[in-house]
């Protein structure tokens, strides 16, 4: 009996608690959640175009075609100025090894070219006017030889290390058409590093040999200019000195002729 009325009284608990549990819709709450969910899988979606995007852009040229059609075969050397035994240059072997590896005191080229003497003692018996000329040409001269110095060194010294940069680059065409695909991006990038080091090294050189070419012809337009100089400045002294020319020359002839006599 008593175990009865407990058994009802249970039935009795579950059906008011039953009867108590009503549904509730919260707008607010509902809409909450609906952009959550939609916020959630627009990150998601993007998340995914990121990592797929990422994957593309990792992956190497060499998965689609053969890099090795972009090395160059039989690229040209840096040659020497010599030959065996220095037979085709017999006297000016020195200078030609000074094209090859750079003199920078310039003993190679002051031993083949044509010396000039010592001017002191004729600058000092000579008017002003004739020191100022033979100044300049001799002033030609010395910037005649610096630049010729300073050219043949950078020659010699671009040639030589030209030679070592040849193997540099080497190595790097040899990295950059290496087709595996577990180099990492950091290694791409260090193959660029190295390529714009090698670009700016050459690109150094080439100022270098320009900056001899302007040289030689800054040389060049002296020697032009000193001469046009020098027959202007004929021209203005026979221009002045016309009338005292004419009567020197006047007067040389009559006394020449009056002078003369049948040998």
């Amino acid at each position: 009996m008593r175990r009865s009325a407990l058994v009802l009284a249970f039935v009795l608990v579950g059906g008011l608690v039953t009867h108590a549990q009503v549904a509730v819709f919260d707008t607010a709450v509902t809409f909450r959640n609906s952009v959550t969910a939609a916020l959630k899988e627009y990150l998601l979606t993007v998340q995914r175009e990121q990592h797929s995007q990422l994957r593309r852009m990792a992956q190497r040229l060499s998965m689609f075609t053969n890099l090795g059609k972009y090395t160059v075969p039989d690229a040209p050397r840096w040659r020497t100025h010599a030959w065996e035994n220095n037979e085709a240059f017999l006297f000016s072997t020195a200078y030609h090894a000074a094209l090859n590896y750079g003199d920078s005191g310039g003993t190679a080229y002051l031993g083949v070219s044509q010396p000039v003497l010592a001017a002191a003692d004729a600058l000092g018996s000579l008017t002003p006017a004739a020191r100022r000329v033979l100044t300049a040409q001799l002033a030609t001269l010395d910037i005649a030889d610096a630049s010729v110095i300073a050219a043949t060194h950078d020659t010699g010294q671009l040639r030589y290390n030209g030679r070592r940069e040849l193997l540099a680059i080497e190595g790097l065409d040899r990295d950059v058409t290496n087709g595996s695909l577990e180099q990492s991006t950091t290694a791409v990038l260090d193959k660029i590093s190295g390529a714009v080091l090698i670009g700016a090294r050459q690109r150094q050189a080439r100022a270098q040999l320009l900056s001899g070419v302007v040289e030689q012809l800054l040389v060049d337009g002296k020697r032009a200019r000193d001469t046009e100089a020098s027959s202007m400045n004929m021209q203005l002294v026979s221009w002045r000195d016309r009338q005292a020319a004419n009567a020197a020359f006047v007067a040389g002839s009559g006394n020449a002729l009056r002078a003369w006599r049948q040998p």
